[in-house]
């Protein structure tokens, strides 16, 4: 891999068609190299169950085995196209650093909310494009794009907030609510027989991945996530209050319009006062949460590439 992290080659639409996938985190959708081990926190404690993790029955309909390989394969892809255009952040990078510093300490809780994260492989890698955008994979594959964090001059908080975000679609299993509903209202019983692996395997498990390509989550679905990231992101030690500084600066970077990472998102000051009204219940848990030993600063504003390191 190269050391460079180089925007004045960064991937372009068509290298990246995942990009039309994850619309929160394109999700949505954000390497560990398999040093976070989910379910890591707390090892023998019993894990309370945070309310804002219900999910939908639908999500019976598809495998979740068969969900997860296939977005394990669009993430491989992915990282491979960007390596090959020296426009992925190599593992010594500042903000590749800064970025795995955070997941490692938000994916801990992810078993509280979804049991199944105990047995992920997380991974988080840095992409270098100048779009405004983020997303974490069914089985907690996680990117950002450099111009989010540039452009917007996010500090740890935010970049949490987006990150508690894009981890919850996972942990809510959004993209397999989605599809179950598809699948329930499209094909019937027969295409539910085949997702789960009794029909053609290879086939399906191809068909799951051309829809993580093409998904869109509802209103419902961003506000859940909303909701549980930021009690992800207070309890993993980041001010809650960030979700507002966050969306202020996408607003404005956006000119009130919702970029392409928060298309089908509540918009505008709705957006912001409904975050406001969560605070009351998150700040306590902030308030007890351990707080982060470093912090780290966003990478410069007007870089063309941080070849240099930045």
């Amino acid at each position: 891999m190269s050391s460079d992290f180089m925007l004045h080659a960064p991937i372009d639409a068509p290298a990246l068609t995942h990009r039309r996938a994850c619309r929160c985190a394109l999700h949505g959708r954000r390497l560990f190299t398999g040093a976070l081990v989910a379910g890591a926190a707390l090892p023998g404690a019993a894990l309370a169950q945070i309310a804002e993790c219900k999910r939908s029955g639908f999500t019976k309909v598809v495998s979740a085995q068969q969900l997860e390989q296939a977005a394990n394969e669009q993430y491989r892809q992915m990282l491979q196209q960007a390596q090959s255009k020296k426009a992925l952040g190599a593992s010594e990078h500042p903000q590749v650093v800064r970025l795995r510093a955070i997941a490692q300490r938000i994916t801990p809780h992810a078993p509280e909310c979804n049991s199944d994260a105990r047995n992920w492989k997380w991974e988080v890698n840095l992409l270098g494009s100048q779009e405004l955008n983020a997303f974490c994979m069914p089985g907690g594959k996680i990117a950002f794009y450099y111009g989010i964090l540039s452009k917007l001059q996010l500090d740890d908080d935010e970049v949490a907030a987006i990150m508690g975000h894009e981890v919850s679609h996972a942990l809510l299993e959004h993209a397999r609510e989605r599809m179950g509903k598809t699948s329930a209202t499209r094909l019937g019983i027969e295409l539910g027989a085949a997702l789960f692996g009794l029909g053609n395997a290879g086939r399906m498990a191809g068909d799951i991945g051309g829809q993580l390509l093409t998904l869109k989550f509802s209103r419902d679905d961003e506000s859940e996530a909303d909701a549980l990231g930021l009690i992800l992101a207070a309890k993993a030690g980041y001010n809650p209050r960030a979700g507002v500084t966050l969306w202020q600066k996408m607003l404005e970077a956006s000119k009130g319009a919702p970029p392409q990472w928060l298309s089908t998102h509540p918009s505008g000051e709705a957006r912001i006062r409904e975050i406001e009204n969560r605070l009351s219940v998150v700040e306590p848990i902030y308030a007890a949460a351990q707080k982060p030993p470093q912090r780290f600063a966003p990478p410069p504003a007007k870089a063309a590439s941080v070849s240099n390191g930045n």
